[in-house]
């Protein structure tokens, strides 16, 4: 598959549904939908909690469904997944809206899969923009998760904002304004370390819509805590992308890092 392959045979996905639909908020993007591996006799299942966050720079043409095949392929794996919608820039998103969200869905999802999961260490899954909240949540010193693995992330919001990415996409997140530096200061995951929560970044090295430069920052910044693995030849929506080479790679990291 091509890079320019990769977009299309994404979205040509057909959804899947999730198992059940819980909402943490009276907005109607305020869902996290589940999606639980088939044990039997009810046992919990043997992979961790995954908390899984879509991408598309944070606007509200760009929803959960998308990465609803990745969910479904991590629970086929034993892994019990919420996958998390948040309100986006378009629809009552934006600063501060968005990163509420992020923090409110996974309160819900940790309560929604409680003992679902024979692991109890939430993981926190971000594609894209939803890498960039990921990154973002991983620096709350009271996160519940306790793991980040972030796929081509926008991981340093200054200098996606400096090359104007997705026609200004980082602007539209944070607003015009009084007080932008210190809005984007605040929301820049390169300027804010993890909070002791290990951190891996999947990128590929031909990533056409968030440069794998953005990674490289972020990884040199916060050495101690983040691994990044570029993956060669790859673009922006293969490594989400069940069935891919380098998405295998994303599943093994999720359920058996200490394998892979």
């Amino acid at each position: 598959m091509t890079v320019a392959d990769e977009e299309p045979a994404l979205l040509g996905l057909a959804p899947v549904a999730p198992d059940r639909t819980v909402a943490y908020g009276p907005h109607p993007d305020q869902l996290v939908d589940l999606y639980v591996p088939r044990t039997g006799g009810g046992a919990p299942a043997p992979g961790p909690l995954v908390v899984l966050l879509h991408g598309g720079f944070w606007r509200a043409a760009y929803d959960r469904r998308h990465l609803s095949p990745l969910a479904a392929e991590l629970a086929g794996q034993g892994v019990p997944v919420a996958l998390a919608e948040y309100r986006r820039v378009g629809a009552g998103g934006g600063a501060p809206q968005t990163f509420a969200d992020v923090t409110a869905g996974i309160e819900a999802a940790c309560a929604a899969l409680a003992g679902a999961s024979a692991d109890p260490s939430p993981v926190l899954v971000g594609h894209s923009a939803g890498g960039h909240l990921a990154l973002l949540a991983a620096a709350r010193p009271d996160t519940l998760v306790t793991r980040v693995l972030a796929v081509s992330p926008v991981a340093d919001l200054a200098r996606a904002h400096a090359l104007g990415l997705s026609d200004g996409a980082v602007g539209e997140l944070l607003g015009a304004g009084p007080g932008f530096p210190e809005r984007l200061a605040a929301a820049d995951p390169a300027r804010r370390p993890p909070a002791g929560i290990p951190v891996t970044i999947l990128h590929g090295t031909d990533d056409p819509d968030v440069p794998l430069d953005l990674s490289r920052r972020y990884a040199a910044r916060s050495p101690a805590t983040t691994v990044l693995r570029e993956l060669p030849g790859v673009g922006h929506y293969a490594p989400v992308t069940p069935g891919s080479p380098s998405c295998d790679v994303l599943v093994g990291l999720v359920c058996r890092p200490s394998s892979t």
